[in-house]
């Protein structure tokens, strides 16, 4: 059967009412997720426990690894836009980032900081960076286009994506998490491998689900030959290859990456920015600083949410009473809480911007980051109540546990929502670049997370006063940080010119 046949085929055909190719993304992501979250959740202690990192050059690699990750979806944003096309770039980044988890399984060594092993584990981290360049922004970016611009469903549609995020998220730590503590760091990040394995083999298995979305701008110019008798295709490939070697020596001068990101960050705004003011007309354009409004917020609240893996990851191994029925709960098993309360609260979620939606009193998206951060901020101060009532004692685990809840509500007031705003507001033909630019904002978040948990000293004994000295300064600041938000949203909305989206037509 034909190409344009099977996608006929499947045009009409939907699940809860919307198109079967989210589901098909859900699970894709919802794999992936596992492979990321499952690593991260034992990564800091696979620092300090096996390499023996003190906890600041954990926290500094810690944050260096989250912080790429979230760099690279710019250029595999723009490669996508220029050559592969979404699909195609998600594939390679599937292939990447499973040989990165695989590299990690056989390299683990004796413990120690072993040279032979040590640079084995940051080439493996650097394989799994670039791999998720090419996925993460793309990924999204193929969920957009699943949507016309004006479809009300794109806000619930991307809360529905959003758990596939989650439902990653909650396994893989749990998995990776019981294996990689409990019977060896292999196993865990060995299980990360295997569930992005899984996640390619959906993803082309399920590829008609698509409705042909995501294929390459130019595919005769993707064939033709490039450099050295390879097609323009194949050397993006071998470039990304070559790539690898080239963040091997950023993580091992992770101090350097402050500088590096802002550097690069800086020249992708301006760039955008040229863009903007000169290829635009006054709606499109107004859109974009709608949008780079919503990119700045970014690194304030992944700041913040980001302690999870590092500062909070640590404290509740310490200072948590982590005795659940007469259990011991592994720390890294916590990390699975925030993704457990998205899936249980993210339908919710969806069918309450539906209802407001219809009674015309949905929050616009700038609001909807305002109530984020104010939420976000909560979080960090209930945790400081709980720790100040037990005084002497360990944390009770229910303030834990509270704190996961408010930041998964600030979550969800923030991530799909800014993912469904970045492919609303952007023009066609900058779609990955601003998606990747949004990711490029959540790198600066956990760069800033890892001078965050620097700044707490959790890892130091007796050292528990800082932390939550830290915690209830950058509590009070995400809520009137949020405040402001709120009172700027109405501008904000103004320049996204809702009444208008349904327009496709680039304004010159």
């Amino acid at each position: 059967m034909a190409t344009s046949d099977i996608v006929a085929a499947e045009a009409g055909k939907t699940w809860l009412g919307h198109p079967r190719g989210l589901f098909l993304l859900f699970f894709a992501e919802m794999w992936e997720r596992f492979s990321y979250y499952g690593m991260r959740a034992i990564l800091i202690f696979y620092l300090t426990k096996h390499f023996l990192f003190g906890e600041e050059q954990a926290y500094l690699l810690y944050g260096a690894y989250t912080s790429l990750v979230y760099i690279t979806p710019v250029i595999g944003g723009y490669l996508a836009d220029r050559f592969l096309g979404p699909r195609k770039a998600v594939m390679v980044g599937g292939v990447f980032i499973a040989i990165g988890h695989i590299l990690i399984a056989v390299t683990e060594g004796p413990g120690g900081q072993v040279p032979l092993f040590l640079n084995g584990f940051y080439l493996a981290l650097a394989s799994i960076i670039v791999g998720t360049g090419f996925l993460k922004a793309n990924i999204s970016v193929l969920v957009g286009e699943l949507y016309p611009r004006d479809d009300h469903r794109r806000d619930p549609g991307f809360s529905i994506f959003y758990m596939g995020i989650n439902m990653g998220g909650m396994l893989g730590p749990i998995v990776c998490g019981l294996l990689g503590e409990l019977w060896g760091w292999s196993w865990g990040f060995g299980a990360a491998g295997v569930g992005m394995i899984l996640g390619l083999i959906v993803f082309v298995w399920l590829k008609p689900w698509l409705l042909g979305k995501g294929e390459p701008p130019a595919p005769q110019q993707l064939r033709q030959p490039a450099v050295a008798g390879l097609s323009q295709e194949w050397t993006i490939y071998v470039g990304a290859a070559l790539g690898i070697f080239a963040i091997w020596g950023i993580i091992r001068y992770a101090e350097l990456l402050g500088f590096t990101l802002l550097g690069f960050s800086a020249l992708t705004v301006a760039y955008i920015l040229w863009r903007t003011v000169g290829t635009l007309g006054k709606v499109d354009r107004d859109r974009m600083f709608a949008a780079l409004f919503l990119i700045a917020l970014n690194p304030l609240f992944w700041g913040l949410f980001e302690q999870t893996g590092s500062s909070l990851n640590i404290f509740t191994d310490r200072n948590v009473d982590r005795s659940i029925l007469g259990w011991e709960v592994p720390a890294s098993l916590f990390q699975s809480v925030n993704s457990i309360f998205i899936i249980l609260f993210a339908p919710l979620f969806a069918v309450l911007w539906t209802l407001l939606d219809k009674r015309r009193l949905e929050p616009s998206s700038p609001a909807k980051f305002g109530i984020g951060l104010i939420l976000c901020g909560a979080g960090f101060l209930v945790l400081v109540a709980g720790a100040a009532m037990a005084g002497a004692n360990l944390t009770p685990v229910i303030f834990v546990i509270l704190i996961y809840l408010l930041h998964t509500m600030a979550e969800l007031c923030f991530s799909p929502v800014g993912l469904s705003a970045m492919t609303r507001l952007s023009v066609s033909n900058m779609v990955g670049l601003v998606m990747g630019t949004w990711f490029l904002a959540m790198a600066a978040g956990n760069f800033i997370a890892g001078l965050i948990a620097q700044a707490t000293g959790s890892g130091e004994a007796g050292n528990t006063a800082q932390v939550l000295d830290v915690y209830s300064r950058i509590g009070w600041f995400s809520i009137v940080v949020g405040g402001l938000v709120l009172l700027v949203s109405p501008y904000v909305k103004r320049m996204m010119h809702l009444d208008q989206i349904a327009n496709r037509e680039e304004q010159a």
